[in-house]
């Protein structure tokens, strides 16, 4: 049976309340994922898969079918505490080969923090399977001009969820996800 995916989409939500795990129910939710069984995995984009949007990719999905998550998510329950969860993503210009898929969770970033991470370790994960030399600590802004005059990538992007702890203590949870569509 291929297994490999055929069709990506990326979605993200934030939820609150008072237990944990409904918090992240919630999160689900707003992501528009609760009904599926989600099963996580790591982080190559499949040649050839297609990205399509969110709203096309939700109308896919049927309650109770298993699909496979890219998912970043963080949660607390201290008030006003800034939480980010982000998945990045890199392709190359070769439609043949593969990109990267990454995940990152922090405190205290912005979403635009957080999401220029995530889009940054992918480029980064990419550009070394690739090839392409660059220096690590140079920053993500000029790494991403050398990523792309390379002629390797192609893009990069990422869909990030930040949110602040619910003021009266209530967990809240964000999810940042690359939903995969066999």
């Amino acid at each position: 049976m291929d297994m490999i995916p055929k069709k990506m989409f990326f979605t993200k939500g934030v939820g609150a309340h008072k237990d944990k795990l409904a918090s992240f129910e919630l999160a689900l939710r707003k992501a528009g994922i609760e009904k599926c069984n989600l099963v996580c995995v790591s982080s190559i984009f499949p040649p050839g898969c297609k990205i399509i949007s969110r709203e096309e990719g939700l109308k896919l999905l049927k309650p109770g079918q298993i699909i496979y998550v890219v998912m970043a998510r963080n949660e607390t329950n201290e008030p006003n505490r800034l939480i980010s969860a982000a998945v990045g993503l890199a392709l190359p210009k070769n439609n043949d080969g593969y990109g990267y898929l990454s995940e990152h969770h922090s405190f205290g970033e912005t979403a635009k923090k957080a999401g220029d991470y995530a889009e940054d370790l992918a480029a980064t994960m990419l550009a070394m399977t690739l090839g392409i030399e660059f220096s690590p600590e140079t920053a993500w802004d000029e790494r991403k001009k050398v990523y792309k005059s390379s002629g390797k990538i192609f893009k990069t992007t990422n869909v990030c969820q930040s949110a602040k702890g619910d003021k009266n203590g209530l967990w809240t949870t964000v999810v940042a996800a690359a939903v995969f569509l066999l």
